[in-house]
């Protein structure tokens, strides 16, 4: 006879979703590394180049698009949380996956205002021109090194590996909200400057 934990355990693997992908763990790693450098390279690249805009096209509405995709994926990101918290795992799934979705639109947006716009130079002065520019930095720098963790954190989900997903997350979540609502802040500060 089983005892009591090892049924509750068992209750417990049932109630996760089953394994959305089959890929090996190598050719997982190489395609999320390639794909993370593809993109840091795109940014930088694009960053450095300027599209005309069509006449009477506000370039900025990407900016808008941004902080608004930003809100909302920093909202997901805490429902998710508690979706995980209440093991309500279909729910924290699908919260999540969303927010991936919206991330890379966000990203879309991005290089779209970035061609379109080009760089815009932060217009305040004393503290306010200081605290723009750490959050800026580290807004960018966790931006940039988040994605193939955030990747990776989803794989191992989808390939129901959960432990390691759980161990993963704990340490990805926080750095991927603070990018979130860094950003959103980032706007606000640089919108007047427009």
């Amino acid at each position: 006879m089983r005892s009591a934990n090892a049924a509750s355990a068992d209750r417990m693997k049932e109630a996760y979703p089953k394994r959305a992908l089959d890929v090996a763990d190598k050719k997982a790693n190489r395609v999320i590394w390639i794909f993370s450098v593809i993109v840091f390279l795109l940014v930088v690249i694009l960053n450095r180049v300027q599209v005309p805009a069509p006449d009477g096209f506000d370039v900025h509405v990407f900016a808008r698009i941004n902080a608004i995709l930003n809100s909302v994926v920093s909202v997901l990101l805490v429902a998710g949380l508690i979706a995980a918290r209440s093991r309500r795992w279909q729910a924290h799934r699908g919260i999540m996956m969303t927010a991936i979705i919206l991330s890379v639109l966000f990203l879309i947006s991005y290089i779209l205002h970035h061609l379109f716009a080009g760089d815009t130079r932060f217009g305040g002065t004393g503290a306010i021109k200081v605290i723009y520019y750490i959050i800026l930095a580290t807004h960018i720098l966790l931006a940039a090194g988040s994605l193939p963790f955030i990747l990776f954190t989803a794989y191992r989900a989808l390939s129901a590996r959960y432990p390691e997903h759980r161990r993963m997350a704990r340490r990805v979540w926080p750095i991927w909200l603070f990018v979130s609502l860094s950003g959103v802040v980032v706007y606000l500060l640089i919108s007047p400057y427009y």
